[in-house]
């Protein structure tokens, strides 16, 4: 193996050159790297790695700490530089391809089993290291940009200077956004709702999972969006969304919120809504005697579920006595009989335009009052 060290060492710049060279032609993310670059650091860690073959060729010994480290090393620093760890494995594979093209150019049929051994020892030895540089140092760079798209968001959200962290978590911050609060029926792993955000939005979506709350480029459609998640992750999903320049993203989080409350009070379990869906809801939920009125006039319905299950339908299908039918998989003379009995017990005909508009009010105050929590016992 002496031998064949003197043979080899002469030819460490040159195998460097064609594995730097192989790689940018083989591998497509050396491949955008500029010259420069791979002249540079990309041509200094394959140097390394050779380098220690030659030198446990030499001494016919295992690889010292110090060399390992060195690999280690240099493995970490290229993580930092957003190295895929798929383009590292592929460059080192690509470096003993050249090592053995080489060595079998130098020596004869005889040395070569035992130049195969070495060659694979030495990869062993080495690769799990690398491996596990590359990966921990990936698992840092993801943390850290979690934290920075994190301090990013909250930041926008409270309306502060966010130019230095929007640099540093390296995202480019639109004039507008659309804020979307949302919750999904089926509880899906933080993971795969990023997933189906990033994809549709085609870029990062800051997202906080806690709450359910995601900040989107203006020029993303919410609707389709929305869409887009229900179907990736196969379950329903209720959405309030604000639109508003970047300057007055918190009173945008605020309506949002605020429209999801109430979505939330009225029992509603999916769909997208935006301020302008619950003007009528949102006025209504104020404080104020007109509320408990409005509720008032479906008491005479409270004992029969029957009727309120059709004015509930009767509402969610606009009025339409065929769809109320169907709805329901009754006969339309039952549903307009249920119609007319309501009529007489609440005193609105429903033949009158505006009188169904105040059943539909009074259904929705009647929701309200139930879901307001339950008073306490007075203070003293």
């Amino acid at each position: 193996m002496a031998e064949l060290y003197d043979r080899l060492a002469p030819r460490l710049p040159e195998m460097a050159r064609k594995v730097v060279c192989r790689c940018a032609v083989e591998v497509p993310f050396y491949r955008e790297l500029p010259a420069e670059t791979l002249a540079g650091p990309v041509t200094e860690s394959v140097t390394a790695a050779l380098g220690v073959l030659l030198r446990l060729l030499r001494d016919k010994d295992t690889m010292h700490a110090d060399e390992l480290t060195r690999l280690v090393e240099l493995s970490g620093r290229r993580a930092l530089d957003h190295v895929p760890l798929e383009a590292a494995l592929a460059a080192y594979l690509l470096g003993a391809k050249v090592w053995w093209q080489t060595i079998t150019e130098l020596t004869g049929p005889d040395e070569l089993p035992a130049a195969g051994t070495f060659l694979l020892d030495g990869l062993a030895i080495a690769m799990p290291g690398v491996v596990l540089a590359h990966v921990q140092v990936q698992e840092d760079l993801r943390s850290q940009d979690h934290r920075l798209r994190n301090e990013l968001l909250a930041t926008l959200l409270h309306g502060r200077p966010h130019q230095a962290i929007a640099q540093a978590a390296q995202i480019e911050v639109a004039a507008r956004h659309s804020v979307l609060v949302f919750h999904l029926a089926t509880r899906r792993p933080d993971r795969l709702v990023q997933s189906a955000l990033d994809a549709y939005a085609g870029t990062h979506v800051l997202t906080d999972h806690t709450e359910g709350l995601a900040l989107l480029p203006a020029r993303v459609d919410v609707g389709a969006l929305v869409t887009h998640v229900r179907q990736a992750l196969s379950t329903t999903v209720l959405a309030a969304a604000a639109t508003a320049p970047t300057t007055e993203l918190p009173a945008a989080a605020a309506e949002a919120r605020e429209v999801m409350a109430l979505l939330t009070r009225l029992g509603r379990q999916e769909g997208l809504y935006w301020f302008d869906d619950v003007l009528v809801e949102y006025q209504l939920a104020r404080p104020g005697a007109g509320l408990e009125r409005l509720a008032a006039k479906l008491e005479p319905l409270v004992q029969h579920p029957h009727l309120m299950d059709t004015l509930r339908a009767f509402v969610r299908t606009g009025y339409n006595r065929r769809q109320t039918a169907l709805e329901l998989y009754v006969h339309r003379n039952t549903v307009e009989y249920r119609l007319h009995r309501i009529a007489v017990l609440t005193g609105l005909d429903l033949t009158e335009p505006a009188h169904p508009r105040i059943l539909q009010a009074a259904l929705t105050a009647s929701d309200l009052l139930q879901s307001r929590p339950a008073e306490g016992p007075p203070s003293r």
